[in-house]
């Protein structure tokens, strides 16, 4: 991938008004940074302004949301999104975790204010506040309905919520430590989570009921995935017959991303061994992008891409900034990642630029969540921003 460019968070406002600038970078890797500036000359009678760059960087396009800018000297090229809307009033701290409901009418977020909260997706308003954890919930998210949400404490709890009137259908206990991640199995008979306590851990939310421990590998995993797998790949058989209350676990994969810099990938079903993968350091986070290909992010920047089929060397390996790799989502033929730093950005296969989500100054954008063309994140500033793909 080319030298990243980065701008200045407020640059949309700061456009906006005559004479007014922004400052531009680029950081081609193991060179020296090339730094330069946008200024408004004006601002058309259709409200866009007119911008000029200086030396080395060219404005290629530019609506009120959106601008593109290239570095040709470094072949670098974003196109740089400022946020639709930004939603200041569903929490007070930072937001750890949001989701959107699949019909993208609702979204819940988890927050260290120790609130869990379930909003309007269009306006921000809330509508439900999900207690019942004790200290902070670390993740939150809807089953395929929309009409359900599952989440993981540092209480070492799972919590099923009726999104409607916000009780607590179902506890799961049997973790001995903090949950950081989940995942639902098809359409969400069978959850998946995992633990600071080195398990991942099947289990059956009609019984409330652990189905098993799915992987104890003695080390904190940060991210699951599930995913179906590519009928080439071998996911070896069940030593023992798999319970009946185990529904759609067939033909999926499961994958961990782990403290000790293991990516670790098995049958969901078979609780067999794919691949181990070693990386350069802790793996915050993981996700499929096919039945053979999936994205890991580490702790000092990397994402790794990796093909099951011959996980021994990456596909390729994505480094755009030091700061840790927070999240990973799969978008259209491509993918969305965010970074400590507060950077968040969009790589499609046939697209030459990088889209670059702006509005988080430096602060960590820990969640991204998309429905149709509408892209929101959550970050440690306690906001959430709506972005919308039409405004490209």
């Amino acid at each position: 991938m080319a030298a990243p460019l980065r701008i200045q968070s407020d640059w949309a406002q700061a456009l906006r008004k005559d004479e007014g600038e922004a400052w531009l970078s680029c950081h081609p890797p193991g060179k020296p940074s090339l730094y330069g500036s946008l200024t408004c000359q004006g601002i058309g009678l259709d409200g866009i302004p007119e911008i000029t760059a200086s030396e080395g960087f060219i404005v290629n396009e530019i609506s009120k949301k959106s601008i593109h800018i290239s570095c040709p000297k470094e072949s670098a090229s974003s196109k740089f999104l400022a946020p639709y809307t930004t939603f200041s009033r569903i929490h007070t701290k930072s937001i750890t975790c949001l989701d959107i409901s699949s019909g993208g009418g609702l979204g819940v977020s988890s927050s260290t204010d120790g609130t869990m909260k379930i909003w309007q997706a269009s306006n921000g308003e809330l509508r439900r506040v999900l207690e019942g954890h004790v200290f902070d919930v670390n993740c939150c998210r809807f089953f395929p309905s929309g009409l359900v949400v599952l989440s993981g404490g540092m209480d070492a709890q799972l919590k099923i919520w009726s999104a409607e009137d916000a009780s607590c259908v179902v506890t799961f206990k049997g973790h001995k430590g903090g949950i950081l991640d989940t995942a639902i199995v098809d359409r969400g008979r069978n959850v998946v989570s995992g633990s600071r306590d080195g398990t991942a851990r099947l289990w059956d939310c009609g019984r409330s009921a652990c189905l098993g421990v799915l992987a104890d590998c003695g080390s904190s995993i940060n991210g699951v995935a599930v995913g179906a797998a590519d009928n080439s790949i071998n996911l070896g058989s069940p030593e023992q017959m798999p319970s009946e209350r185990e529904v759609g676990t067939e033909a999926k994969m499961l994958l961990l991303a782990r403290e000790d810099k293991k990516l670790q990938c098995l049958g969901l079903q078979s609780r067999q061994p794919v691949f181990l993968f070693i990386g350069s350091d802790a793996f915050n986070c993981c996700t499929f992008l096919s039945g053979f290909l999936l994205l890991a992010g580490t702790q000092d920047g990397n994402i790794y891409q990796l093909d099951v089929r011959s996980p021994g060397a990456p596909v390729q390996v994505i480094h755009r900034s030091g700061a840790p790799v927070l999240s990973l989502l799969s978008f259209r033929d491509g993918f969305i990642a965010s970074q400590g730093d507060g950077s968040c950005f969009i790589v499609q296969q046939d697209l030459d630029y990088v889209t670059e989500l702006t509005g988080a100054d430096c602060d960590p954008v820990y969640k991204v969540a998309t429905w149709e063309k509408q892209i929101y994140t959550c970050c440690r500033d306690g906001l959430v921003r709506r972005y919308q793909l039409s405004d490209l």
